[in-house]
């Protein structure tokens, strides 16, 4: 073994993993720039089985229309409200049956379906930004003055969710349809 080339060690670290393993690694050269990916890169090429075979790739996602948000609000609202199945059940049943629901609506277009989690995801997003905006529409009513019309207040209310959160509020189609549910109005006071 030559102790003055420096690449000796990395050649005898890669001659040692090859023998102890079925499979052998090509020797390395240091200042390979080539295309080739090397023996401990986490890169897959095209042409490896780990791009092809990869079991986390992803699907492509779905914009939710505003038309979407109204049936998943009606699907949350049905399916919490069900006095036979209550909202007693199981987080995965419930999201569940309000997929099913989402689903089974007219509204959406052939193919449109959601599955649970993404119905859950996007659930959760616009309950937050909604409830957010709540309280911006609360603090513009307090500040109400008797010239101001509703749409002034609801104007306001939207310069108080900008200032608060640096945000514009773009799911006021859902705070349409929440804004007056009783349910929905209780659980989002609760929080």
């Amino acid at each position: 073994m030559d102790s003055t080339n420096p690449y000796s060690r990395t050649s005898n670290f890669v001659n040692l993993l090859n023998s102890q393993q079925d499979c052998h690694f090509p020797e390395l050269f240091p200042y390979d720039c080539g295309s080739q990916v090397h023996v401990f890169s986490t890169q897959g090429t095209e042409t490896s089985s780990f791009y092809e075979d990869s079991p986390t790739q992803r699907k492509e996602r779905k914009k939710w229309s505003p038309s979407d948000d109204v049936v998943l609000i009606s699907a949350w609202l049905k399916t919490s409200k069900d006095p036979v199945v209550g909202n007693e059940h199981k987080e995965c049943a419930f999201w569940k049956r309000i997929a099913d629901n989402f689903a089974s609506s007219p509204k959406v277009e052939r193919g449109g379906a959601r599955e649970a989690i993404p119905c859950k995801q996007r659930w959760q997003k616009m309950n937050d930004l909604v409830c957010k905006f709540s309280g911006a529409y609360a603090a513009a009513t307090r500040h109400k003055t008797s010239v101001q019309s509703e749409s002034d207040v609801v104007k306001m209310a939207h310069k108080i969710f900008y200032n608060d959160h640096k945000i514009k509020f773009n799911l006021h189609h859902a705070w349409e349809e929440l804004k007056n549910d009783q349910k929905w109005c209780a659980l989002a006071s609760s929080n």
